[in-house]
């Protein structure tokens, strides 16, 4: 790039350093006439640029990376359409509490108080889906901007940040000695003693505690699992905290959320007390399972507690929550075993191994889950796209590792698996990565396939097909006892799949699903796999669960 002398570098210059200095592996997104001179900046530097064919695809990859590593993913658009295309990616990923920087392009600051080809006062539009958004109008405030937009993504709640550049300022030059900040890496607090010894006195008075682990536990997992099981307290997971306890541990209870009142929710009615550890009330209202605000409640986390009438702790428990639940189990012991909980474990297990030999076609949801658990490894990813098979997921896909199965539950944003498994299996390369779709969230951002297939990332598609938005129509059989406009057609997923060059599978009988899944990973290159789903077992789990006591 041209610069003015060489005692100067261009302002987009000076923001890739920024970037370098953070940490960037990936920039998600696509080059605009305004962000020219960051594109440019970028190709000269060791950040590699992914170019998506939807700004929205670039959000969600930006997204996804943050939750499996904990650093931003970042993500870069034009002004205009290309920042409010970002918009579902990044509300998705504020709220779900993954770390994200999203930049966009602007017009020049000589013409935002006109009204001008493609403005739009982003700061406004970014305000109340991320902690921080800043637009840089002098070029030597870059590095301190950039350093504000990753601390607090980074930060605790992690979530996304929003950086405007105007195309004038990116252009101007800036002094050669104007360096990136030190990124210094914040102490860990620690939670103060007397909270540790209240909670530790609760669990012990109590007679039936349940822990509720969620998203914000799975960094800590290993921890989680030795304190259950040393305290002998069964844990029920959140949707997005699949995985927190290993689903073979005895203390498993395995996974609460779906709409429906279940087996889970049994546990947690007779539980006299609630360890809440990594929990955010985004994930599942604690009206769900507090209705009658009359559980004692444990609050461990690194942040305070939320407030919610239904979500008064009666100890909180702040700080680094490792630290924490080592401190508490130094501090008490249990020695009776919850049977209550063994009880209701059994019957989960029951009900979720009475579908492995099912043979029936369509594929029963429940079935296809268990087919794709053999084929994938404990460590393997799995990103589940939102709408009914979200739910069945929730149900039936045991998880054995933090972080294997990634579901967004807080915002629950359809066409996140597609381009959220592109990122998967970029930072996971050894790994097999799996995006799971309904037909509606596939369309969303099917075209997220061409990118997978021009940067070599060899993810698999399985699409269940029911030609509905499926989950809609569970819910209003549920309450009309009939459905309207949720029917649709869709393409031959088979030859979608070869236009773009990957391969495709269409699953005729049940039998052939799980040699299709082996196959699939076989093979070099994309594989979609279209597999009809029989959802008339969503309104008998419906009847099913209405049954329970």
């Amino acid at each position: 790039m041209e610069r003015m002398d060489e005692k100067t570098k261009t302002a987009a210059e000076l923001l890739v350093e920024c970037l370098e200095n953070e940490g960037v592996e990936y920039i998600f997104g696509i080059p605009g006439e305004e962000n020219l001179e960051v594109v440019e900046a970028i190709s000269n530097s060791n950040i590699k640029f992914v170019t998506t064919r939807h700004e929205q695809g670039a959000a969600f990859m930006a997204d996804v990376y943050g939750r499996l590593t904990g650093k931003a993913g970042v993500c870069l658009s034009t002004l205009g359409p290309g920042a409010t295309n970002l918009v579902t990616g990044v509300a998705d990923a504020n709220s779900d509490g993954a770390p994200l920087v999203a930049i966009t392009g602007q017009v020049g600051t000589e013409r935002m108080h006109l009204t001008s080809h493609q403005y739009l006062d982003l700061m406004t539009m970014f305000e109340p889906i991320t902690k921080r958004t800043k637009q840089i109008v002098r070029p030597d405030t870059i590095n301190e901007i950039i350093r504000i937009a990753f601390k607090y993504a980074e930060g605790e709640k992690q979530g996304a940040t929003h950086v405007d550049l105007p195309v004038n300022i990116a252009r101007m030059p800036v002094s050669i000695d104007e360096k990136p900040l030190k990124k210094i890496i914040s102490k860990k607090e620690f939670a103060d003693m007397t909270s540790i010894e209240e909670a530790s006195a609760l669990i012990f008075k109590a007679e039936r505690p349940i822990i509720l682990a969620g998203n914000g536990a799975q960094s800590v997992a290993v921890a989680v699992t030795e304190f259950a099981e040393t305290l002998k307290i069964p844990v029920v997971n959140t949707m997005m905290g699949k995985g927190v306890i290993p689903v073979d541990s005895r203390y498993s209870l395995w996974t609460i959320g779906i709409p429906q009142k279940d087996f889970v929710n049994q546990a947690m009615d007779k539980a006299d007390l609630v360890v809440c550890i990594g929990y955010d009330l985004v994930e599942y209202s604690p009206a769900k399972w507090n209705p009658d605000e009359n559980k004692t409640i444990i609050h461990i986390g690194t942040r305070p507690a939320h407030i919610n009438k239904h979500y008064q702790a009666a100890v909180e428990v702040v700080g680094d929550v490792s630290d924490a639940l080592f401190g508490i189990m130094r501090r008490t012991t249990r020695n009776s075993e919850p049977e209550f909980a063994f009880e209701i474990r059994d019957k989960i297990r029951k009900e979720h191994f009475s579908y492995e030999n099912d043979n029936s076609f369509p594929v029963k949801p429940q079935k296809a889950l268990i087919d794709i658990r053999k084929i994938m490894n404990p460590e393997d990813i799995m990103v589940c796209d939102v709408g009914a098979h979200k739910m069945w997921v929730a149900r039936h896909y045991n998880c054995y590792m933090p972080n294997t199965c990634i579901i967004s539950n807080g915002f629950a944003s359809m066409g996140i698996a597609l381009p959220g498994a592109i990122a998967a299996k970029l930072i996971n390369p050894d790994k097999k990565v799996l995006a799971l779709c309904g037909d509606g969230g596939f369309m969303m951002n099917n075209q997220e396939m061409e990118t997978a297939l021009r940067i070599g990332v060899n993810i698999v598609v399985v699409i269940f097909t029911d030609s509905s938005y499926g989950l809609i129509k569970w819910k209003q059989n549920d309450r009309f006892g009939e459905s309207h406009f949720v029917d649709f057609t869709n393409p031959d997923f088979v030859k979608m799949a070869e236009s773009f060059g990957a391969v495709g599978y269409k699953v005729e009988k049940t039998e052939d699903f799980l040699p299709i899944l082996e196959d699939a990973f076989k093979q070099n290159k994309p594989c979609i796999i279209e597999c009809p789903v029989d959802y008339s077992e969503n309104t008998k789990l419906s009847e099913r669960l209405s049954k329970l006591s």
